[in-house]
């Protein structure tokens, strides 16, 4: 069952740089967004629409999004949890909006001050919004195998908020892996329940590497079928409820062992580490990815 072609959703412009207590600049940011898709990513998760009381790091997300030279056959998206930061996306003209909603109770609460069933009534009418305007909607389910809060998440709660958001319109879920507990078949189970809601060409994973289990989790799910996985370029990011919790899976690792079992990406993995070590540079400090570490001393023996 392991698909010979995978697709990268690159999400270091948003979930990455959201959650680095640096700010960057807009001109940087829309630099990191052309490395990528110079490198060959078709899909990439540019800012969030939200308060920039609750998130500065994504005050300029207009600016970021106006000033993306757009490449033929790239989708740009965009993070949207309620009705006024689409109405201010949907003039950016994204391709892709993202909601979320969490597996746990108390991450929803600490996360977005409410619970799960008043997060996904929130984010309805945004989704019949960004459906009436012709713009997909990816929902994002976090938490999914692992709360900093609560421990174990069960996987039917995984399936209960799949379930909730196939029925107002979410086209693809994301299953997510938020704080990096999760081991693979903890992974292979709520990717069963998010199955049982959506076909396999509508699912994703998104795993962070908190316990060096990212990698493993991807090949659980490889072997199900999946083959569409959110990743972040340099390893960037984290989350700021769990303590040590690092950024999603560093796409050059993710590159790197997928082209090592013959299953293509599309992705330039040296440009790939260039466009890492250029943010991680403007962040102060080295890529996480292992491979980009590994290659980079490589280059310089060279």
């Amino acid at each position: 069952m392991i698909p010979q072609r995978v697709n990268l959703v690159d999400v270091g412009p948003r979930d990455g740089l959201q959650n680095e207590a640096q700010a960057l600049s807009a001109a940087t940011k829309i630099e990191l967004v052309h490395r990528l898709q110079a490198a060959g990513l078709k899909d990439i998760e540019v800012t969030s629409f939200v308060s920039p009381k609750w998130v500065p790091q994504m005050a300029d997300n207009a600016e970021v999004m106006a000033g993306i030279t757009r490449q033929p056959g790239v989708r740009y998206a965009v993070l949207t949890p309620n009705m006024k930061g689409l109405e201010a996306a949907l003039l950016s003209h994204p391709d892709e909006v993202v909601v979320f909603g969490a597996a746990s109770e108390t991450f929803s609460h600490k996360n977005i001050n409410c619970s799960i069933a008043e997060s996904l009534e929130r984010f309805a009418p945004v989704v019949a919004a960004a459906r009436a305007a012709g713009v997909a909607v990816r929902g994002a389910i976090s938490c999914a195998v692992g709360c900093p809060f609560e421990g174990t998440v069960p996987a039917q709660a995984v399936g209960e908020v799949a379930r909730s958001m196939r029925a107002m319109g979410v086209q693809h879920v994301g299953v997510a892996d938020t704080i990096g507990v999760g081991t693979p078949r903890q992974v292979q189970a709520a990717m069963e329940a998010a199955l049982a809601h959506y076909p396999i060409d509508a699912v994703s994973g998104h795993f962070h590497d908190t316990y060096g289990q990212a990698l493993a989790n991807t090949l659980a799910a490889l072997h199900m079928g999946v083959w569409q996985f959110d990743t972040s370029v340099a390893g960037l990011g984290g989350c700021p409820y769990a303590k040590g919790a690092t950024g999603n899976v560093a796409t050059e690792d993710v590159v790197f062992m997928l082209r090592g079992m013959g299953i293509d990406t599309g992705i330039d993995l040296d440009a790939l580490i260039d466009a890492g070590v250029f943010i991680s540079q403007a962040l102060g400090r080295s890529p996480v990815s292992r491979v980009a570490t590994a290659l980079l001393k490589k280059r310089a023996a060279a």
